[in-house]
């Protein structure tokens, strides 16, 4: 180990409160193991607009109590710094059911009282959404949630609020990211959690504060929907998470009697012990809720994902299987219903650019507003936020990776309320004899089969740069379908060709990413984008396949399946490799 290292590495170690994570650097010190700690201490963690998420281990890029206490001593500085009232403000901090995240929220709680900010920290493991909901329930100037959200075990994460209750968007998280790397510089202020309570400076958040949470469920205008819950049967799991008891009590505050939670997933659990990988969209993950739905004969099989900021649900077919949904179907169905539900003045909805195309359609048809946002929450709250008038209120904004909000109350993704929504839609149309396929089958017919698909290329070192060549060789057509128009986000242009060959133009009002969209003659699109975390090029394709009288869903789907495996062949073989 060169000299420079021993030093970073002595130096973090004599700063490292956990007796654990040192033990476990001077194991690599012992062993000789300079790779390992070249990489411990290569840079630090990034910060960024989802504020930190790694694996839990020793050393600056990874996830441990000083990486978290240096944070939080940024967090702070930068709050300080933009908030005049922050220190009476306060900042609201909770934390999810992984074995680190109390020890680290406490942690950050520690921090914060130190440098003057008032903290209220919650009582017991809280679901993501409680603390987006607490921001502005408390009206603080931000809020901190400790989780990994559906992430493998061995990971944890710090994800911050503004005070406007949404995300962190730029400039806030390069701005945060700059006081950290001053903060890990110096030594960083800490307070006792028994002596911050005693100052005033911490309150814990009890049990008043979580039934403030489950009376805005109860209460939310768009949870209204009353129409015979008793009639629907569905079961659900937390998936080890911190939902379990929130979903049930928001459940039966809206009159649904008939839910069966699985035991087994129940409680909080660090480990996961029951599924291989702690999301609903992996594979296996919804296993124990289908099988717990059969018993029942359960129209639904619902889950939150870990944090419960994720909704996902499995629906009983004709033939008594379960299918689940995408979160592109279960976004469309929510738009629909929302909207044909809402009042007058409550029509803005939100998607990304890489979901389903089909929102924009319905909300169109029902005379609403459909604002497509960059990928994220972040964004698609912000914008909601900022587009919303006194005459065109926001409804209701969806990605498809299974994140729903439903209404205003929280801003940000809230599986608990979207798992009341469904719940209430499922029992409205069973109220009509209808199924949730039904439901789907209406608006495919009106506004054509919507399949999305998501492929991603392995970049090697010589893989070319996909972007640049595909800016350079602009192509005309794709799969054999002309391509009708194409934006470049990274400078905010939309480009139309039409038959003559001519070309014109409009400015996207998108934040400049590196995104390419093409959408072709046929109705189909592809997006190209690189990955923000890994190596990788993702392709999102979607085809859409008109339904005739003839068609079932079924026949529909497998058209529009055939169509998308013969496209997405063919846009990647086109690729340069």
């Amino acid at each position: 180990m060169d000299t420079q290292l021993a030093l970073r590495v002595k130096h973090w170690m004599a700063a490292d409160p956990d007796s654990a994570m040192r033990q476990e650097l001077q194991a690599l010190i012992d062993s000789d193991d300079s790779a390992e700690l070249e990489a411990r201490f290569s840079g630090r963690l990034a910060f960024g607009t989802a504020g930190l998420r790694g694996v839990v281990g020793a050393g600056p890029t990874r996830m441990n109590r000083l990486v978290i206490q240096q944070t939080s001593a940024g967090l702070a500085s930068y709050l300080k710094a933009q908030i005049s009232d922050v220190a009476s403000r306060g900042v609201v901090i909770g934390y999810d059911g992984r074995h680190d995240s109390k020890q680290f929220a406490h942690d950050a709680a520690s921090v914060l009282t130190a440098m003057g900010i008032k903290v209220y920290l919650t009582a017991n493991v809280a679901a993501t959404p409680l603390v987006a909901f607490g921001v502005l329930h408390l009206g603080c100037a931000a809020g901190v949630v400790v989780t990994a959200s559906h992430n493998p075990p061995q990971y944890n994460g710090y994800k911050v609020y503004w005070g406007n209750g949404a995300q962190i968007i730029p400039p806030h998280d390069s701005g945060i990211a700059a006081c950290i790397d001053k903060a890990a510089t110096e030594a960083v202020p800490l307070l006792d959690i028994g002596q911050a309570i005693a100052m005033g400076k911490l309150v814990m958040l009890e049990d008043d504060f979580y039934d403030a949470y489950r009376q805005g469920v109860k209460q939310a205008e768009v949870l209204q929907n009353h129409t015979q819950p008793d009639s629907v049967t569905l079961a659900y799991t937390a998936m080890h998470g911190v939902g379990n008891q929130m979903a049930l009590n928001v459940l039966k505050d809206a009159g649904f009697t008939q839910v069966y939670s699985v035991a087994e997933q129940a409680l909080p659990d660090g480990d996961f012990p029951t599924v291989n990988f702690p999301n609903p969209e992996e594979k296996g993950a919804m296993d124990m809720v289908v099988a717990e739905a059969k018993k029942h004969n359960a129209m639904l099989a619902c889950a939150n994902d870990p944090d419960a900021d994720r909704f996902a649900v499995a629906v009983r077919t004709a033939s008594g299987d379960y299918q689940m949904l995408t979160g592109d179907q279960v976004g469309v169905l929510f738009g629909h219903y929302l909207l044909t539900h809402g009042s007058d003045a409550q029509r803005l909805t939100c998607t990304t650019i890489v979901s389903s195309s089909l929102l924009s359609k319905v909300a169109d048809s029902l005379n609403a507003t459909c604002r497509t946002t960059l990928t994220g929450f972040k964004w698609l709250t912000n914008v909601g936020m900022s587009e919303e008038t006194d005459d065109n209120r926001f409804l209701f904004a969806y990605e498809e990776a299974l994140g729903y909000t439903v209404g205003s109350m929280v801003w940000d993704k809230d599986g608990l309320s979207a798992l009341v929504a469904f719940a209430q839609l499922t029992a409205e149309l069973a109220s009509q004899g209808q199924t949730i396929w039904d439901r789907l089958e209406a608006i495919y017919r009106q506004h054509g089969f919507h399949l999305n698909a998501q492929v991603s290329i392995a970049l090697k070192p010589t893989t070319p740069n996909i972007g640049a060549y595909l800016r350079e060789h602009p192509p005309v057509e794709i799969a054999g379908h002309k391509v009708v128009s194409s934006d470049d986000i990274s400078i905010g242009k939309r480009y139309f060709f039409d038959r003559s060959a001519d070309v014109s133009e409009e400015d996207i009002a998108l934040p400049a990413s590196d995104v390419l969209i093409y959408r072709l003659e046929n109705g189909s699109r592809v997006i190209v984008r690189p990955s923000g975390t890994e190596p990788k090029i993702k392709c999102y394709y979607e085809v859409v396949e008109a339904m005739s009288a003839e068609d079932t869903l079924v026949t529909a789907q497998q058209r529009a399946e055939a169509e998308m495996a013969r496209f997405i062949e063919a846009h990647q073989a086109a690729l340069p490799k």
